[in-house]
């Protein structure tokens, strides 16, 4: 659904005042929605005519990449998230935290592998990382709380790796990016790109930062990648397609494993996401830096709306930096086009047995609604307006269903019938809802 043009102006305002602050060469915003990029703004030199098509290195985005991997390999029953490392990294003495923790950041493990800044180095291959890990790099052992690691994602790209058979660069291109069609989505930089630079904090001038291999901690920051397709990567992530990720496991990413922000709740982390919560509304993506770049991809999932923002200067002046400025772009969006609510259409009447269970219900005094969507009922709170609750049927067993949503996700609807057949109640849970408001004790 394409921008009303005032938001379009709006957004191209937003990004030419941040630019002109930030101290960046090149600063190039895409906002998403239902699915495809709806604009692309961008102000500063930039060698092609087609802003959206440019790559920057991505940094942290790629771990919600590696995160993805290794959920799939989940689904595939090759692990499961609680198992601890050393079950898959035999002999690395960082092995007693479980890869939830890891994916997470909750598992207490230090930022950086040992060594020269890996950021500005070349980096070691797998095997060179584990063998010089010690027992000190796990500097708060679990459960302690948030603590960011780059070398969490490092050895979590090894557990990719051994478990998929191949090296973590071409199981994300065979399982992620050739799937989704992000053709410009890779390992090492490919023209048209953006150099990336340092700005000096005192003068007008800038240096090129080298562009190098990160080695075994690639699968924490090494990809490069466009606002193009980073459009496509954040539109997964709010409408996932089954064949490349069940929607049920980007589901369980974006819940919370750890705040990282204990006084506002304003920020935390899921199973390879960031999460961002601005007034009602929470956001899930992922900030980025390597030397030379800076990126944010944000998404709010029920609107199917997003942001990317790129610049290619490692500090962005802006308050909060490149992440804060791309969540008020979202916000922006957000605010003046809220998402259109779907248009009703008749759909497929219940099944004969199903019809009697709609209608009104109540219990403990309180007034439900149960209604038919074509494959699921839905029950809805009328007193207390509480968000709706959805069943499914559960299997062959008649009269027996399974919450899907809200409060009742994972629990049992059983329906009551006489004799006859005439249904009596509805048992959600051993909650007993009966057609009247004052049953007899």
């Amino acid at each position: 659904m394409p921008l009303l043009p005032e938001t379009v102006s709006r957004i191209d305002e937003l990004v030419a005042r941040a630019h002109a602050g930030a101290r960046v060469p090149t600063l190039v915003a895409g906002v998403v929605r239902d699915g495809a990029p709806a604009h692309v703004a961008s102000v500063g030199p930039h060698p092609c005519d087609d802003p959206a098509g440019l790559q920057f290195r991505i940094g942290s985005i790629t771990k919600t990449m590696t995160a993805a991997l290794l959920l799939a390999l989940r689904d595939e029953g090759l692990l499961a998230l609680d198992d601890l490392l050393y079950r898959h990294l035999p002999g690395t003495p960082l092995g007693a935290v479980t890869l939830r923790q890891l994916l997470g950041h909750a598992g207490g493990v230090q930022r950086e592998p040992d060594g020269e800044w890996w950021e500005r180095n070349s980096g070691a291959d797998v095997e060179t990382l584990l063998a010089t890990l010690t027992a000190d790099k796990v500097a708060y052992p679990p459960p302690h709380g948030f603590h960011y690691s780059n070398l969490a994602y490092g050895l979590l790209g090894a557990v990719v790796s051994r478990l998929g058979g191949e090296d973590w660069r071409v199981m994300a291109g065979k399982r992620l990016l050739r799937p989704l069609g992000l053709e410009r989505t890779t390992y090492d930089p490919a023209e048209p790109f953006a150099r990336g630079y340092v700005m000096h904090p005192w003068l007008d001038e800038m240096r090129e930062e080298p562009r190098l291999d990160a080695g075994a901690m690639a699968p924490a920051g090494q990809l490069w990648s466009t606002v193009r397709d980073l459009a496509r990567w954040a539109a997964f992530l709010a409408d996932p397609d089954p064949a490349v990720l069940a929607p049920a496991t980007v589901e369980q990413m974006c819940a919370p494993v750890v705040l990282s922000d204990l006084d506002g709740w304003r920020e935390g982390h899921g199973l390879g996401l960031q999460l961002w919560r601005r007034g009602e509304r929470v956001f899930v993506g992922h900030s980025g830096s390597m030397p030379g770049y800076g990126s944010v991809m944000a998404v709010h999932r029920p609107s199917r709306t997003g942001v990317v923002a790129f610049a290619n200067a490692y500090t962005v002046h802006y308050p909060g930096g490149l992440s804060a400025f791309g969540l008020d772009l979202l916000e922006t969006v957000l605010e003046r086009e809220p998402a259109r609510p779907a248009p009703w259409r008749p759909g497929t009447p219940p099944p004969p047995s199903v019809a009697p269970l709609t209608g009104r219900w109540w219990w403990m005094g309180r007034e439900y609604e149960a209604g038919w969507t074509g494959d699921a009922l839905i029950v809805t709170p009328l007193t207390t307006g509480e968000a709706s609750w959805r069943f499914e049927p559960d299997g062959p067993v008649a009269d027996r269903w399974r919450g899907r949503s809200g409060d009742n996700d994972g629990e049992i609807l059983r329906v009551h019938r006489s004799p006859s057949g005439e249904v009596l109640a509805l048992d959600i849970a051993t909650f007993v809802f009966t057609r009247d408001p004052w049953p007899a004790l």
